[in-house]
């Protein structure tokens, strides 16, 4: 099934992001992760291309096969392209077609210290080459509060729509803390003509380190909420993590009741308590 047959069909579609392990993979050790996750019945599950995030590997197309085949479920390959060629990203698409996955989520990845720009520089040039060379259902990345090398939000939006004119199918949204971010970011991208399905992605809060790491990754801002839960249970990681999942529960029963969103995506950092929790928070709520 190709990620945007789901959407438009009534209930909020639910989908997770998982990571492959780094090193050799065994199936067998992620079966507990795996049948947790998959339980919970989610719309699709993306499935980045290593544990840090970044650099293509072999491992996310054997798991996304996997959970193709397996579960039965539709799995996204992330793609990044900042350190590839074109030759590069045909072998991996080549393995990932080997597995009997055809949605993908095209980004450009992270630049880091010593990264060389082959052929693409950028994700819409990753979109527009994928769409020209293979049949798969193509998404791409998405900033609520801008990318962090972005001037300004408007500048961002121009860069979104040079992916949907890329060919862009669906957007995932990276992770944000307020939803009324999101809710400009949508009325922006709409204003702007840009018609994709757009995703908004959802993180608990699951330790301080984390939060801290992903904010500045990130450029998400922090609503005094978060930062009370933080000071409340910084010596308490059991309380923090069970206040950060509720947290997000109602950020996603507000987001998926607003209509703005076209599905949620939760970023499950592989922990199925994480998925069901969420989960069952959108059903709880009727959604």
């Amino acid at each position: 099934m190709r990620v945007t047959d789901i959407y438009g069909h009534g209930r909020v579609p639910v989908s997770f992001e998982i990571f492959p392990p780094k090193g050799e993979m065994k199936i067998e050790d992620l079966r507990g992760m795996l049948e947790g996750i998959t339980g919970t019945d989610p719309a699709f599950i993306s499935v980045t291309c290593s544990a840090g995030g970044s650099g293509n590997s072999g491992n996310t197309a054997r798991l996304t096969g996997v959970i193709e085949r397996e579960y039965c479920i539709p799995a996204v390959a992330h793609i990044t392209c900042i350190n590839s060629s074109a030759a590069d990203v045909d072998r991996y698409v080549a393995e990932i077609r080997a597995n009997g996955v055809t949605n993908v989520l095209a980004l450009r990845g992270d630049r880091s210290p010593g990264t060389v720009t082959k052929d693409f520089s950028y994700g819409a040039e990753l979109v527009r080459y994928l769409k020209s060379t293979t049949d798969f259902c193509v998404g791409g990345g998405c900033y609520p509060e801008g990318h962090v090398e972005c001037d300004s939000l408007e500048e961002d939006i121009d860069h979104l729509k040079e992916k949907e004119d890329a060919g862009a199918d669906f957007f995932l949204s990276q992770l944000f803390f307020d939803n009324a971010a999101f809710f400009r970011f949508v009325d922006k991208a709409r204003s702007r003509g840009i018609r994709a399905p757009i995703e908004a992605g959802i993180m608990p809060i699951m330790g301080k380190s984390q939060l801290t790491r992903m904010v500045f990754m990130c450029g998400a801002s922090l609503p005094s909420a978060v930062i009370r839960i933080l000071n409340r249970y910084e010596s308490d990681p059991g309380s923090l993590l069970k206040a950060g999942m509720d947290y997000a529960a109602a950020q996603i029963v507000e987001l998926a009741g607003s209509g703005a969103p076209s599905g949620i995506h939760i970023y499950t950092m592989n922990k199925p308590e994480v998925a069901k929790f969420e989960m069952a928070a959108v059903r709880n709520a009727g959604l």
